[in-house]
């Protein structure tokens, strides 16, 4: 589906002349990888104007493919807005710009931070400011009317993003519209299915705009609504159950790391690997690397080769545990 916006334009007699062009939106994710894909969907230049404009790639590309090309997002890579907030962990009733959850976010990002420079460290601490600059820029387009277009996933990280969004939507009135991933895609003779949309190449992006829909005020009251509630929960984690975001204990993914860690020693990035191949629950592997970080510190895990780099260690069952 395509959405037009009307413009208009005077001739060099001063009368007004009215065509439809096609809308440039404000696209919202909630997690870097996928927005800088978005960026890169979105980084178009009009190379001609034969039965319309043609959009080609410019990552790398220094001329044009010989057929027109139509199948990245039109607009730019500046109307692209990430709110990677990580909603789906921690205290939800601090607001999402507080030096809580932007410390919360720096924890995340550099627990694995082996051999990394100072001026690195320091850029991934001030990730949490840029993404409170980024909300702000949204809240600019949204003052001046802008129609913005939502990429949301069942991924507990997006959902909650995409929640806690529509409680700002409550005091606007912008046309919103979304593209909520679905489950799966059939491609040819295959079946392709993803987690969130950091798993979708930007060159994939425009294909899932048959699923864009608007989303009705109502619904922007309900989904307002569900936040509100879950907020007043503020369990450690939310996770998605049968459907649902429901807010869950710490130790709520922990039964995955006992299914794949035994006494054999394992390499913890190929412990972690294991997980997220195996499991598709959304989770980031910062949060696998934190909860064996903290079974090692009670002694519930060993560590039997350890590395400065903590992804590299080797590592099983204590044990005390052995038995289980």
């Amino acid at each position: 589906m395509v959405y037009f916006q009307r413009c208009s334009w005077y001739d060099n007699s001063n009368e007004k002349l009215e065509f439809l062009e096609e809308a440039d939106m404000i696209e919202v994710l909630f997690g870097e990888s996928e927005a800088a894909s978005m960026k890169v969907a979105k980084s178009t230049v009009i190379v001609s104007h034969v039965n319309g404009p043609t959009s080609v790639w410019m990552a790398g590309k220094k001329t044009p493919p010989e057929k027109a090309f139509t199948g990245w997002v039109e607009g730019t890579a500046e109307e692209v807005v990430c709110l990677g907030f990580m909603l789906d962990i921690g205290n939800i009733k601090e607001p999402v710009d507080s030096q809580y959850r932007k410390s919360l976010i720096y924890s995340m990002y550099a627990q694995n931070q082996y051999g990394k420079s100072p001026e690195i460290d320091e850029e991934l601490k001030l990730t949490g400011e840029v993404y409170a600059n980024e909300l702000m820029r949204l809240r600019k387009y949204l003052e001046d009317g802008e129609t913005i277009r939502v990429w949301y996933s069942d991924a507990p990280y997006s959902i909650c993003g995409f929640y806690s969004l529509c409680r700002i939507l409550l005091n606007y009135k912008n046309e919103v519209h979304i593209v909520k991933l679905p489950e799966y895609v059939v491609r040819k003779t295959s079946i392709i299915s993803y987690r969130n949309w950091g798993e979708v190449s930007a060159e994939e992006y425009a294909g899932f705009l048959s699923h864009e829909r608007v989303l009705t005020k109502e619904e922007v009251r309900m989904y307002a609504l569900l936040w509100a509630e879950l907020i007043e929960d503020n369990s450690p984690l939310r996770a998605v159950i049968n459907g649902k975001v429901t807010g869950v204990q710490e130790d709520f993914y922990d039964f995955l790391i006992w299914k794949r860690l035994t006494c054999k020693p394992i390499k913890e990035a190929r412990l972690i690997g294991d997980i997220l191949g195996c499991f598709q629950i959304g989770m980031g592997d910062w949060w696998f690397a934190r909860r064996i970080e903290h079974f090692i510190q009670q002694d519930k895990i060993k560590v039997m080769e350890d590395c400065e780099n903590k992804y590299a260690r080797v590592i099983c069952i204590a044990d005390t545990l052995s038995g289980r």
